[in-house]
């Protein structure tokens, strides 16, 4: 008779983690709320102006990845080609997906509003990958638009709609992370014809291994809470590490000195009522001090990550209101370069 396994870890009903190693993304948190992390299917029919595909990355190492495509319908006044965001999820490391619905709802907005073809990985997760598997694939994204650029791979909408000179890293939360990381790894190499001249982390994951007076403070969120934070980065920082890491603490002593760093213009984003606010802002302080072009934006009154609660951006005006100001906010970042 098959031995019945035991749960081992669980998180804030996003994970759990079995004795055999197995892994349930379930959600088990309140069900209204589901919907958010439900699957939204590809669509190549324009709905409200977009159509979503999902595409094989094929990558230099001969190994297939996937990446979800959002495109807007062209407009009279899009005279010349699209620029490209590549996205980078959020989940801690650890859970979400391009295609769930809390993503597809504000992804489509952000290509209708800057104009742009979304590119958004399907990333390695921890606890069966562990960091820097998600870094590696969305380096390997990367070098894929650089393929397609160069003709070696294809993808239609990209050739004909996409512009490469105007490539730019857009992520949330540890997609965040993933903006550094690989605008970091990208300034290392010869990217031709791309040209990748922004980086957009939103509310990014950074931390370090000492609590800060935010995290302590600040108000819990249904997409951050301190067990998130803590189990999700145990789960998914190389065995043995501790948040003081590069990955999750690049302004810290152990990442490489920014100053060495060949990076675009960033605009960092975030949430005045977020959990990791100290260490945000240590980073932008960091960033300054290393003479890197970087512009801070603050979105006043909301906790981490709030325009993926469709609920709040739907019935709380706060909410809806410091969405679309976001979303405009990036818009002249993407028009200003």
């Amino acid at each position: 008779m098959a031995r019945e396994k035991k749960l081992v870890d669980e998180v804030s009903g996003w994970l759990r983690i079995y004795d055999d190693g197995s892994v349930d993304r379930t959600w088990t948190g309140p069900p209204e709320v589901k919907f958010l992390v439900d699957l939204a299917p590809p669509h190549e029919q324009f709905i409200d102006g977009v159509v979503v595909r999902d595409v094989i990355t094929t990558t230099r190492d001969g190994s297939d990845n996937r990446a979800r495509l959002y495109m807007p319908e062209k407009t009279p006044d899009d005279k010349h080609k699209l620029p490209i965001l590549l996205h980078f999820h959020g989940g801690g490391f650890c859970i979400s997906e391009p295609d769930c619905f809390m993503y597809y709802q504000i992804y489509t907005r952000f290509v209708r509003s800057t104009r742009s073809i979304c590119v958004s990985p399907f990333l390695r997760r921890a606890p069966e990958n562990r960091l820097p598997a998600a870094v590696d694939d969305a380096f390997a994204t990367l070098q894929w638009l650089q393929s397609v650029a160069r003709g070696e791979s294809r993808e239609s909408w990209l050739e004909e709609h996409g512009d490469f000179g105007r490539v730019f890293l857009i992520g949330d939360s540890s997609g965040g992370n993933l903006v550094h990381e690989v605008a970091a790894r990208a300034g290392s190499v010869d990217l031709s014809p791309v040209r990748l001249v922004g980086g957009i982390p939103i509310h990014p994951g950074f931390v370090r291994s000492n609590r800060s007076r935010s995290e302590l403070e600040m108000p819990q969120s249904p997409f951050l809470t301190l067990d998130m934070l803590d189990k999700f980065l145990s789960l998914a920082l190389p065995l043995g590490s501790n948040k003081d890491h590069p990955i999750t603490c690049p302004m810290g002593a152990a990442a490489p000195p920014l100053e060495g760093l060949k990076l675009p213009p960033f605009l960092l984003c975030l949430a005045e009522m977020e959990l990791v606010w100290d260490t945000e802002m240590e980073y932008y302080e960091a960033m300054k001090k290393a003479n890197k072009d970087v512009e801070l934006y603050v979105s006043k009154g909301v906790t981490h990550s709030f325009y993926l609660n469709k609920i709040a951006v739907d019935a709380d005006p706060i909410t809806g209101a410091q969405t679309d100001a976001l979303i405009a906010r990036v818009t002249e970042f993407i028009d200003k370069h």
